[in-house]
């Protein structure tokens, strides 16, 4: 016997199911979206304290800041890894012993007739890391220790890195060497 009604093509109700699953959730995806806005503008419009005011300028200063090339007696070091207080490895595998510095060996000792900072290693180490670690720095080589090339560098701002870890007092001026090229001279 035949129904009266004709025949609905009716999809089972698995094939239902999975149709939803496709479908995009916009409520969420409009959610997810006026939630990252909201984050971005109240980022963005965060009051910066006094500290953080005064180093925006210097932060600017620095990131408009293009690298120079380097003076033709200069040759260029991007800055791999700080060794000492005195002597840190380029990328390019040089390694550069700071011109007439003294600084104390990493186990806190003094060589024999080298001069000997009251600082310690660690801090000679720090502050070298503070002026040279990540950065391209430009050298002038002055001799060879060691396998290693005797150089004054300079910071990208052109601060000379030799001269400024005398200053700090991390260091000492090895004046032996120092009468051969002087430091400190700008």
């Amino acid at each position: 016997m035949r129904d009266s009604h004709p025949r609905r093509s009716r999809r089972p109700a698995r094939l239902l199911r999975a149709d939803r699953r496709r479908r995009p959730n916009l409520k969420f995806a409009a959610l997810v979206a006026g939630a990252a806005a909201a984050a971005f503008a109240a980022a963005y419009s965060w009051p910066l304290d006094d500290e953080l005011n005064r180093l925006v300028p210097t932060l600017e200063k620095m990131l408009s800041h293009r690298e120079a090339p380097a003076p033709a007696d200069r040759f260029l070091c991007d800055v791999a890894y700080v060794n000492d207080g005195d002597t840190l490895r380029c990328k390019d595998g040089t390694r550069v012993r700071l011109h007439a510095v003294a600084a104390r060996e990493a186990d806190e000792t003094c060589s024999p007739g080298h001069p000997c900072p009251a600082a310690s290693a660690a801090s000679a180490t720090a502050e070298l890391r503070r002026l040279a670690a990540d950065r391209m720095i430009s050298c002038e080589q002055v001799g060879q220790s060691y396998n290693r090339v005797t150089a004054i560098c300079w910071t990208p701002a052109e601060v000379e890195i030799n001269c400024a870890m005398i200053r700090s007092g991390t260091t000492l001026v090895w004046e032996k060497f120092n009468r051969q090229r002087p430091l400190c001279r700008a």
